[in-house]
């Protein structure tokens, strides 16, 4: 399974029984709808069925069943019975190999490969992350998104933490929330990028294609640091982007956004503009670091893994300032 070192729908399987969570609505999240604010704090379901659960009175505010239309303020405390989905199909466990970098008795912490896809979805029902944690680690079975509680592209590399228990599922959903957990990239961008600086810009889907993002007034607040480690002769800037928000697409996006598009990102740069273009065959993105409160002690736990060997060949082509052979 490795060493021990370190959207279709929404609807993640992985609830064997019914159960019920108690929750508090966070104050920042007064005056959105209730299924909204739910949708927030329970990724793990679509927002549909949450209006559904409202519908049946599965879930009740302050004690008392609310509408669907019902609006928050913050500071309500919320009743939700979840109800298994009849119509679901377990996902299968598969012995895929996994790069454990970190395993302890709350959670574990895998280096992600490039091509592997993170949760089944539309054409990606097997071969994924979800489907060999089910195999390596068969309790977590038992839990929303088979533990799983942020996600990579799958042609980005790198860190990913998951839950074996609730308690800690909920301890790493609610650190998310709060932006306790410290997520670095390194990122390979067009362009000499002359100082550090920061990308504050919200992200919504894009209008004209619905498995992109773009920055859009109306979109969720997205926060994106960035670092330059290594400019290069051909006009290309290594860049250290620090996550404070986790969006879809978010460094791809952001970089894109500010004129500097990642090197192999075709969905973000193809239309661009230049005297040439550097021919990796993925966006060149990588989750380097990973930092959070253990759930279990409390103290602040974080690893580190190396660039996988693609980028780290782009990255000596780049020095040497000869074309990438790949």
């Amino acid at each position: 399974m490795g060493k021990d070192t370190e959207n279709s729908s929404d609807d993640y399987k992985g609830l064997s029984e019914d159960s019920v969570r108690e929750l508090v609505i966070p104050n920042e999240q007064g005056g959105q709808r209730l299924d909204q604010a739910l949708s927030a704090l329970l990724p793990e379901f679509s927002r549909n069925r949450i209006q559904n659960w409202i519908r049946a009175r599965k879930i009740e505010v302050d004690d008392a069943f609310p509408s669907t239309k019902m609006k928050v303020f913050g500071g309500e405390s919320v009743r939700v019975e979840i109800e298994s989905d009849p119509n679901a199909t377990p996902d299968a466990p598969e012995a895929i190999p996994l790069d454990i970098i970190h395993q302890d008795p709350m959670l574990l912490v895998v280096n992600k490969p490039v091509g592997l896809v993170v949760h089944p979805g539309s054409g990606n029902r097997n071969g994924t992350l979800l489907n060999a944690l089910l195999h390596w680690v068969p309790q977590v079975a038992e839990l929303p998104r088979a533990g799983i509680v942020h996600r990579l592209d799958k042609d980005t590399s790198g860190l990913l933490v998951v839950a074996k228990t609730l308690p800690a599922h909920t301890d790493l959903v609610r650190q998310l929330q709060a932006r306790t957990v410290k997520r670095e990239y390194l990122a390979l961008v067009y362009g000499e990028v002359d100082h550090d600086g920061t990308v504050d810009e919200p992200l919504a889907r894009d209008p004209h294609n619905r498995t992109k993002r773009c920055v859009h007034s109306m979109g969720k607040q997205a926060i994106t640091h960035y670092e330059v480690v290594e400019r290069f002769p051909s006009n290309v800037t290594l860049l250290r982007c620090k996550l404070e928000t986790g969006r879809t697409h978010q460094i791809r996006v952001h970089m894109q956004h500010i004129g500097h598009p990642l090197i192999g990102d075709d969905v973000y740069s193809a239309s661009r503009r230049s005297h040439f273009k550097i021919p990796f065959p993925r966006q060149a993105l990588h989750a380097e670091r990973l930092g959070l409160i253990h759930p279990l002690f409390k103290d602040l736990v974080q690893w580190e893994c190396s660039l996988p060997p693609d980028f780290e060949s782009l990255l000596a082509a780049l020095r040497e300032d000869v074309p990438w052979a790949g």
